[in-house]
C-alpha cells in the first residue's frame, strides 16, 4: 500500500488548512483499513492528531484538536481528508498519514503499518 499526502502549507492563526491522503495499491483484507495523522514539531516528540475508521462511522481526535479539526473520508477515492480550523501557532508540525489493516482508529502510531511522507504546516502568530 502506498500513501500520498498533500495538503499543508503557511496559514495565519485562526486560519484553516485542508489535509488529503490517498491510498492505493494492495487492497486490505475485506478494506478493512483505517487511517489517521499524526505530527511532531521540532524538539518534541510525535502525537497523535486523529483517525477514521474504514467506513467512518467511528473518528477519534486528540484533546488538542477537538472542535477544530474534522477528518472524513471517501472511500470511492480512498482518501481521507482533515479539515483543520482555527488554527494555532502550536499546532505548527509535519503531519504524518497513516493507515492499519486492522480497521481501528486509534492513537498508538505503532499500530499503523503505512505511513506516509509528511507535509509541513506552519501557522504564523
Amino acid at each position: 500500500v502506498q500513501l500520498q499526502a498533500s495538503g499543508g502549507g503557511l496559514v495565519q492563526d485562526g486560519g484553516s488548512l485542508r489535509l488529503s491522503c490517498t491510498a492505493s495499491g494492495r487492497t486490505f483484507p475485506n478494506n478493512n483499513f483505517a487511517m489517521g495523522y499524526f505530527r511532531q514539531a521540532p524538539g518534541k516528540a510525535r502525537e497523535f492528531v486523529s483517525a477514521i475508521s474504514w467506513r467512518g462511522d467511528v473518528t477519534n481526535y486528540a484533546d488538542s484538536v477537538k472542535g477544530r479539526f474534522t477528518i472524513s473520508r471517501d472511500n470511492t477515492e480512498r482518501t481521507i481528508y482533515l479539515q483543520m480550523d482555527r488554527l494555532k501557532p502550536e499546532d505548527t508540525a509535519v503531519y504524518y498519514c497513516a493507515a492499519n489493516p486492522y480497521g481501528l482508529a486509534v492513537s498508538d502510531y505503532g499500530v499503523y503499518d503505512f505511513r506516509a511522507q509528511g507535509t509541513q504546516v506552519t501557522v504564523s502568530s
